[in-house]
């Protein structure tokens, strides 16, 4: 079943929409794109200008897929695109730029399932306009593991002055975002990242790993802070996942993250497609301040100009933190509410300066 559509002005052909991209849900191209309409309004901030990396499933989640960086070279005149220079491919990779819904809906129809923006601006792509922390579990641990590491770290994020958004992977972990939108570089980001995973793994060692060597992450969440790199993504925030069910990456707000903590209860953080657009009604967009919140990180210079930081480095970030006076109360922003938890492990870390 093909169908020729208007979208704000801009002709396109939908084809095969009764095709059955989720297996185990019975879930259709057609609901595909519509959720990808639906969900619009709240999803295209978060995607406009950034280049975006697709992976495809044009028979389904349960069959081959494909990475997409370049532009399809049959592609309707209107859609933008963004010439970057790949060090590893040595040319010039055009980007999309999925800046309105006429592009969204074309995606969906090319069965991009999963989108992948970049963390920087095409605009200024060496200058990330956020940190990301991927918390990913190792079975038998799962999102409840995540949601416990994932409060550590709020709590060293406010000891820096700095308000930090959480949302679902879509798929079995949490990843914490903290919004910049100031003049930075990857080298920073990754760096702090880095340490700040180190940290973690050397306060928690029975809980966090900071490599992501396979070997030794059962049981444990992966704090993986590589993800803060020009030539890596990570999922966008409102994308589908190609899971077994059309679950979608999901904002969350720490008092969520709690709750499943207390309750121990995985399922409460886990979206379907219907899900997030009734959240997106009722509670708006939890993660609208990662566009525009403006924050820098702390001077960390006297970090090793390697990526590694040796322990002693790491530790000097804690006490960098726990020396910080906490950050005056802002306007509260939904997703960024603090909660009454245990003190960070930083101050442990501090005592062994």
């Amino acid at each position: 079943m093909d169908s020729a559509i208007e979208v704000q002005g801009k002709q396109l052909k939908l084809s095969n929409l009764e095709k059955v991209l989720y297996p185990g849900a019975g879930f259709t191209k057609q609901q595909v794109i519509d959720y990808y309409v639906r969900i619009a309004p709240a999803m295209l901030p978060h995607l406009a200008g950034r280049p975006l990396t697709r992976k495809r499933y044009p028979n389904g989640v349960d069959a081959e897929f494909f990475y997409e960086k370049n532009a399809p070279q049959h592609r309707p005149d209107w859609v933008k695109t963004a010439p970057i220079w790949s060090e590893g491919n040595h040319r010039m990779v055009h980007y999309i730029l999925a800046n309105d819904l006429p592009t969204l809906v074309w995606l969906a129809n090319l069965a991009a399932i999963e989108l992948h923006p970049s963390l920087a601006l095409a605009k200024d792509i060496t200058c990330p306009t956020m940190m990301v922390f991927d918390l990913d579990p190792g079975p038998p641990a799962n999102i409840v593991q995540c949601c416990r590491v994932g409060l550590w770290l709020r709590e060293i994020f406010e000891h820096f002055g700095l308000q930090s958004f959480p949302k679902t992977s879509g798929s079995k972990g949490l990843q914490i975002y903290v919004p910049l939108n100031t003049p930075t570089k990857y080298e920073s980001t990754k760096t702090f990242a880095h340490a700040l995973a180190q940290l973690m793994e050397q306060e928690h060692p029975d809980m966090v790993v900071s490599d992501m060597k396979k070997k030794i992450r059962t049981g444990k969440v992966f704090v993986d802070w590589s993800q803060n790199d020009e030539h890596k993504t990570t999922v966008a925030v409102y994308s589908l996942r190609a899971r077994e069910r059309p679950t979608v990456s999901t904002p969350v707000s720490w008092e969520e993250v709690e709750a499943c903590l207390k309750k121990k209860d995985a399922n409460r953080l886990v979206f379907e497609a219907g899900q997030t657009v009734a959240r997106v009604e009722k509670m708006g967009d939890l993660f609208a301040p990662v566009l525009e919140l403006k924050q820098r990180l702390p001077d960390l210079k006297q970090l090793a100009a390697s990526s590694s930081a040796e322990p002693e480095e790491t530790i000097s970030i804690a006490a960098q933190a726990e020396e910080r006076p906490k950050p005056s109360r802002r306007a509260p922003v939904k997703s960024a509410r603090r909660a009454t938890t245990r003190r960070p492990s930083a101050r442990k870390a501090k005592r062994r300066v």
